[in-house]
């Protein structure tokens, strides 16, 4: 029985403020303006298929190694628009954040699983059209709006326009000095209750800022809107207000990564130590340190 396999990888992504783009027709249009970046850690997905034997119940089956996520339902949705009569796909995602952290999990799982399908079947779409039906997966199940264009470019991006590779833009950033991404993660939060509560505090603020970081393109002002603007749709915790202080006491700049109770600082590489330290202190956090992955999703 011959078996068509293929790898790729997505990275994670972190949204430091953003605007929800809601109003359009078409989920290729529906996205978010905003800012990020995308890190070495992330998902990677591998995809065998073969012929389906009587012995198979379903047409499919998806193992999460690695950070579990209880939900599968963007998955489902990447596979049922490749699945064909007569094959058995088996579907391996390797998580290496958490998820429903603010690593934009959801997208990344979706554009590994798009590319891999794409290539094990050897459709012939073009990486851009693979990219749309993850895009579409993300905002009809729900789980998030901008992250599938970011983890497609890669680097540090700022999106300009929204929508779907191919259809929203982004501007990307080279940071002056290599940096290190150091991130503590509390707890998880939900995408979706959030935006629905949230959304026109969201956008007052999130497009105003996109015009400005454009304008300046500067690390450490990205970091300062990110608190700015956590702390305006009420997002930080007590806990995380700590963390905040602790890192500003030392001259040591962060954001917050949207949404989870999730900080993220890019530090120089001579403040890297210092800043691990005052995270390793919070000892019910998850401490990830990574860089910046400047490639964006790809076959492996």
């Amino acid at each position: 029985m011959s078996i068509m396999r293929a790898k790729a990888f997505s990275p994670a992504h972190i949204t430091g403020f953003f605007k929800a783009e809601l109003d359009g027709k078409e989920p290729n249009q529906l996205g978010s303006l905003g800012a990020g970046f995308s890190i070495q850690k992330g998902v990677k997905t591998t995809v065998n298929v073969r012929s389906k034997t009587e012995h198979d119940i379903n047409n499919y089956a998806i193992r999460v190694k690695g950070f579990n996520t209880g939900d599968i339902r963007v998955s489902e949705y990447v596979l049922n628009e490749f699945l064909l009569d007569g094959k058995y796909f088996d579907v391996t995602h390797e998580i290496d954040v958490p998820v429903g952290y603010g690593f934009g999990c959801s997208g990344a799982v979706a554009l590994s699983l798009a590319l891999a399908l794409n290539d094990a079947l050897k459709y012939g779409y073009t990486k851009t059209k693979v990219a749309q039906i993850a895009h579409k997966a993300e905002i009809k199940c729900q789980t998030g709006l901008g992250d599938v264009l970011a983890s497609y470019h890669g680097g540090f991006e700022i999106r300009t326009k929204s929508g779907a590779p191919g259809v929203g833009e982004v501007q990307r950033i080279t940071p002056k000095e290599k940096l290190e991404v150091m991130i503590i993660c509390f707890n998880p939060i939900s995408t979706k209750k959030f935006l629905k509560e949230k959304i026109s505090l969201i956008n007052g603020l999130g497009g105003k800022m996109v015009q400005k970081l454009v304008k300046s393109q500067d690390m450490d002002e990205f970091q300062d809107m990110s608190i700015k603007f956590a702390k305006y749709i009420h997002v930080i915790t007590p806990k995380m207000n700590k963390v905040i202080k602790d890192l500003h006491d030392n001259g040591i700049k962060c954001g917050i990564a949207l949404f989870g109770e999730t900080i993220f600082s890019l530090v120089p590489k001579d403040k890297k130590q210092k800043a691990l330290e005052i995270l390793k202190k919070y000892d019910d956090g998850i401490v990830i340190t990574s860089r910046i992955d400047n490639s964006g999703a790809r076959l492996e």
